[in-house]
């Protein structure tokens, strides 16, 4: 059934990138919003920063004001700059996250106020470019699946597990069809 979407949709995978704090606070910002919505609010946030390059001691040299003047709620303002807090002090460092497997990952990231599966999740796809992960939080991989598999509800997580247990090793890959085939019709 997927590898029918996958040829209507596409097929893409993982992807890596250096800028983990940047990605980070991207997805902090971008959580419980549409992609478009998401999308602007970053692009006003980045252009806060000289030659829109974010780093952690520019996100702490600007006030919550500033931060939350181009959109991001309050407690994503204080999500941000706990991050940057953190990053800043070394008691997250980003620069050793790829050498840590799936879950010691999303256990470092989750220790972050404001950082919980779901963004550690799409850290490690989008960031990391990790092959293998599936993101039980997010609610367009499940509404993909509830119309892919046509369930009239929406399915039980044990039900999505024995779905996507036959994805592996490459679910991030069965992630991203899904996640197209949210804007087919």
């Amino acid at each position: 059934m997927l590898y029918r979407v996958a040829r209507k949709v596409g097929l893409a995978g993982p992807s890596k990138t250096a800028d983990y704090f940047s990605d980070l606070v991207e997805t902090i910002i971008c959580q419980q919003l549409s992609d478009k919505a998401g999308a602007t609010i970053f692009e006003r946030f980045v252009n806060l920063f000289p030659q829109q390059k974010v780093t952690p001691g520019g996100v702490l040299a600007l006030t919550n004001e500033k931060i939350r003047s181009v959109g991001p709620s309050w407690s994503k303002v204080n999500y941000i700059k706990n991050l940057a807090a953190q990053v800043t002090k070394s008691s997250l460092k980003l620069n050793t996250l790829h050498k840590l497997n799936d879950e010691e990952v999303i256990s470092q990231l989750t220790k972050v106020k404001g950082i919980g599966r779901w963004t550690a999740e799409m850290f490690l796809m989008f960031s990391l470019g990790r092959k293998d992960v599936f993101s039980h939080g997010d609610l367009g991989l499940r509404r993909a699946i509830q119309r892919l598999y046509k369930f009239k509800h929406p399915p039980s997580q044990k039900k999505i597990e024995k779905i996507v247990a036959k994805w592996s090793p490459y679910r991030t890959y069965a992630c991203r069809v899904l996640w197209r085939s949210l804007g087919e019709s």
